[in-house]
């Protein structure tokens, strides 16, 4: 696949095989979602050809496509062969009885045959029991899918993907607007799953515990790997470290054979030289392919440290009309303390972020920030906290004037913008460089206070890997939201956990709340 000069794939011949679960992997524009598309159909490779099964489940990216379906029906136009037999009995049956003929009732048994066939008869049943584990609830069954919010009809179009059990699932970045539960119930789904699936998505866990191989899209071309997103990782480093090592030892042999040539290239050895001429050239390094991995460098340091007690929340409360979204809560945050909000969407994780930041967001309540604290906060809708018709140096200086071009530039660099890309547009910028912009800032500000809501969106697995251990080496004190396991895991040593309007305040790392909630289910 090329777009004019720029080559995505070359010549991949490639096999996704039955059975197996692969993850696309390859960092923000390499090509994972144009590949997604070849695969479906969507759009045609500039060359080669794909063979496809009759029977695939895609996980549709367009919201509106099905406003005008009962919620229940969407889910099941996943199985178009059922969906079409269903709607064609329902256009025979609405006839007058009088007026059917032969023919009709010919066509209404073997239409029955094919509902049948297709578990048309439980397939109501089915798809609620799809939409439940996705936390649509059944209240929403029957309603239009244009009443739904955007997160909710994601994962209508999620359901209507698994629907009708296919050969083939291609999911293109299912977890996106999934909360935590969601993704464990979607992760136990897909392990149980016997047909082919592949997946994009940038939740390395998920990767790890949903994924049998690795489809790398990397060096212009597509590389299987056996295992999860760790062992690929592993794999992959291994396999270009053994590369290189062999590169510089031939480097070493070539440097001692021209030593000799030009010793004696003008001497008596001349069958020597030109013999060691020709091991030159048959050891001449051929150069690596180029990998299109980019690993950004994320480090947030303090420019001094906070009191003992950054952060003291006494009685907060906020309601939305007759909602109550959080009650009369209290905490009081230590230094260094890391604080991960979780719970279902809705639940009122952002809300509470809100509160804290904004000051009379809040129905009632304090939240008092103590001696010395200076707050980065990273907001869910960043991107407008960015205004448009700035350069990226221009945004980034006005945020401390007394900054040099170079320091801006190599903050711009470690945030994988390099050289022109300075001068990119604050407009021009998608999802992953508005977050990649907002993490320049913060890293420029030195705050000793963070907080973030969902930083992980639209970021890559390497993004994230980044920000992950820069999370855990920062010595400051972190209010944390997101869906990302492995952040929340390796980083968090609080937990705040909203449901239904209650906080439950966990002074522990996950694993072990984790482990006390598996113990309150079996006693």
């Amino acid at each position: 696949m090329r777009y004019g000069a720029r080559i995505l794939f070359e010549d991949v011949a490639t096999t996704f095989q039955a059975g197996r679960r692969y993850a696309v992997t390859g960092p923000n524009g390499a090509g994972k979602s144009t590949l997604m598309k070849i695969l479906t159909g969507e759009i045609e490779p500039t060359k080669g050809s794909v063979t496809r099964p009759k029977k695939m489940g895609v996980l549709s990216q367009d919201q509106f496509a099905f406003d005008a379906y009962r919620v229940v029906d969407a889910v099941i136009t996943g199985n178009k062969l059922l969906w079409s037999a269903l709607e064609e009995r329902e256009a025979l049956y609405s006839k007058d009885p009088e007026l059917l003929t032969d023919e009709d009732g010919m066509r209404l048994g073997e239409l029955e045959g094919i509902v049948g066939d297709e578990g048309g008869y439980t397939a109501e049943t089915d798809a609620a029991v799809l939409l439940d584990g996705l936390d649509i609830p059944e209240s929403l069954h029957d309603r239009k899918m244009g009443e739904l919010q955007g997160g909710q009809k994601v994962r209508v179009l999620l359901a209507q993907a698994l629907f009708g059990t296919p050969g083939v699932l291609l999911l293109d970045e299912p977890t996106n607007n999934l909360d935590l539960d969601s993704v464990h119930w979607l992760q136990d789904y897909l392990v149980r799953y016997n047909g082919c699936l592949i997946v994009i998505s940038h939740d390395r866990h998920f990767l790890n515990e949903v994924c049998t191989h690795i489809a790398d899209i990397d060096y212009e071309t597509i590389i299987t790997y056996t295992g999860g997103y760790d062992d690929m990782v592993l794999q992959k480093t291994q396999i270009r470290s053994r590369i290189e090592s062999q590169n510089a030892q031939r480097e070493k042999k070539i440097e001692q054979l021209n030593e000799f040539i030009q010793r004696f290239a003008a001497g008596t050895r001349s069958s020597q030289v030109t013999s060691r001429r020709k091991e030159v050239e048959r050891l001449q390094t051929s150069d690596l392919a180029r990998s299109n991995i980019a690993r950004p460098f994320i480090r947030f340091e303090m420019k001094r440290p906070s009191g003992r007690h950054p952060l003291e929340i006494k009685g907060l409360s906020k309601a939305y009309d007759d909602t109550k979204v959080i009650t009369n809560f209290t905490a009081s945050i230590s230094r260094g303390e890391k604080i991960a909000l979780m719970g279902r969407n809705g639940a009122g994780k952002t809300t509470m972020l809100r509160s804290i930041v904004e000051p009379g967001f809040a129905d009632s309540g304090t939240a008092e920030w103590g001696h010395e604290v200076s707050v980065g906060y990273f907001a869910q809708d960043h991107r407008e906290s960015i205004p448009k018709g700035f350069t990226l140096l221009e945004f980034l200086h006005s945020f401390d004037e007394q900054a040099a071009q170079e320091e801006l530039r190599g903050l711009l660099g470690q945030m994988l913008f390099s050289g022109d890309d300075a001068l990119k547009r604050t407009d021009a910028l998608s999802g992953g460089e508005a977050a990649r912009i907002i993490f320049c800032k913060l890293m420029l500000e030195k705050p000793n206070f963070l907080v973030l809501d969902e930083p992980t969106n639209h970021l890559d697995l390497e993004s994230i890997n980044a920000l992950n251990i820069a999370l855990q080496k920062y010595d400051g004190t972190v209010l944390l939201v997101t869906h990302d396991h492995d952040v929340i895991d390796e980083v968090a040593t609080r937990i705040w956990h909203f449901d239904q309007g209650k906080i439950e305040d966990f002074k522990g790392p996950y694993e072990e709340y984790m482990t006390q909630l598996k113990q309150a289910v079996t006693r």
